[in-house]
């Protein structure tokens, strides 16, 4: 039998690594130790309720909620989990912080701790704590978590956007791997719709898949909705380009993009539907286990390179936040500190498959990142990624623009026919000036 010390197994972190997670009487074992040394103490009575994003992947909640009972058993602590679609979760949160009542934590999507900074637990220790245990934060995640020189919330992964593609229908369409620059990729959307084995992105209010794409799209051609000083530049040719670009792939996607929301891409790839999409690693899990033909015929890529000259990617961010009503702050640090403690969260990302991908530089050497190939390319998103707000802050006004979708509707509706190029730009400039002002 192993014999863990509470010293040991407080320290055990990386070492202990993915391979050798801890599981059942010995995670109990180190939670216990853990909560014994961890700075934060809990409160007397203190008892928990977080909402975060409903999952995609039934092994990543089911590793989350094992995680969570530890945490409880260690802590006394009980903590209830409440589960909303992407879109739900920032009005959820916002309606709490206007009337300061609601669950004590949020876990949610892109900049939302920056749409009520005011609202939101410093959590600073929490942050350097981690980040000085785990290599550092990249840098994205520091413009995400942080609000001036205090951190409002703590970045706990990103879910990656990419490419994913079927390869036989590509081959067949003479692609031997995924075009790597936007005039190749425009040609292969034309081949692939030619042979009768086209894609699509969704052009509806999809927080994820959306606005991943369209702001890649901005971003490769050169266009931006704020300068560095936060002023709305979006009115530019650059912008024009990209419309144009959009427009090109459009032709080429399979009819109803413009009403598809998160899940809608995800039902198409697997009922075969579309041959190319924008997406986490979801379609590949679910197709390794419901599609089996599909999954091995499907790869992934990085989104296309276009006159930017350099990657442009929006990969989606998760943080969570306190919010300041809670009467449990100390119980909720200690809980995402120990979320993201090693021996919780290299089997976390492990059983996510590839769908959350690590902001903290350790959890680099995860095996989940090399024991699939397939898998390989979301490892390093979070270093890829941009933030929300493009050249220019990532705080309240870039999240309201993501949340409000002003840069997917002025593609949709350039797009779709609903404005000209000059009208499509002009109602997202109005919005943008509103919000910017």
């Amino acid at each position: 039998m192993n014999q863990f010390t509470r010293r040991g197994l407080v320290q055990g972190g990386t070492a202990l690594g993915a391979a050798a997670a801890l599981s059942g009487p010995a995670l109990l074992d180190w939670a216990k130790a853990w909560a014994q040394s961890a700075p934060w103490k809990p409160e007397k009575g203190a008892k928990l309720s977080m909402l975060r994003w409903k999952y995609f992947v039934q092994s990543e909640d089911d590793a989350f909620v094992k995680l969570i009972d530890a945490f409880s058993k260690a802590t006394g602590v009980p903590v209830e989990i409440s589960r909303e679609s992407y879109e739900d979760v920032q009005p959820k949160a916002s309606v709490a912080a206007n009337t300061g009542t609601g669950p004590d934590l949020f876990w949610g999507l892109y900049s939302l701790p920056h749409l009520f900074p005011q609202k939101c637990v410093d959590v600073t220790d929490v942050a350097d704590y981690l980040g000085k245990k785990y290599g550092g934060w990249v840098d994205s995640a520091v413009k995400y978590g942080k609000s001036g020189n205090k951190w409002i919330g703590v970045p706990i992964c990103y879910s990656g956007a990419l490419m994913n593609y079927r390869l036989e229908a590509s081959k067949k369409a003479g692609f031997s791997k995924f075009p790597d620059k936007t005039d190749a990729f425009l040609e292969y959307t034309k081949a692939m719709k030619a042979q009768g084995t086209p894609g699509g992105f969704a052009l509806g209010h999809a927080s994820g898949d959306a606005n991943t794409w369209v702001h890649w799209c901005l971003w490769t051609h050169g266009g931006q909705t704020v300068d560095a000083s936060d002023k709305v530049i979006l009115n530019s040719p650059e912008t024009a380009k990209a419309l144009e670009y959009a427009k090109a792939l459009y032709g080429n996607m399979i009819a109803g993009v413009a009403s598809w929301n998160d899940a809608s891409n995800n039902k198409a790839f697997l009922a075969r539907e579309i041959h190319w999409t924008n997406n986490g690693i979801s379609i590949y899990v679910a197709a390794q286990n419901s599609a089996k033909d599909v999954a091995e015929d499907m790869d992934h890529a990085y989104f296309p390179i276009g006159p930017a000259g350099k990657p442009t990617e929006l990969h989606l961010m998760y943080p969570t936040l306190i919010m300041t009503y809670t009467k449990f702050p100390q119980a909720s640090k200690a809980l995402v500190a120990f979320m993201l403690e090693a021996d919780n969260f290299n089997p976390w990302i492990q059983s996510a498959k590839g769908y959350l991908t690590h902001c903290l530089n350790a959890y680099d050497k995860n095996p989940v990142w090399t024991a699939d190939p397939k898998t390989t390319p979301f490892r390093d998103v979070a270093k890829r990624s941009l933030t929300a707000g493009g050249l220019g802050s990532v705080g309240e006004k870039a999240a309201t623009a993501i949340a409000d979708f002003v840069v997917v509707d002025m593609f949709a509706n350039y797009c779709t026919g609903r404005e000209d190029v000059k009208g499509a730009i002009a109602v997202a400039e109005r919005q943008l000036k509103r919000i910017y002002r």
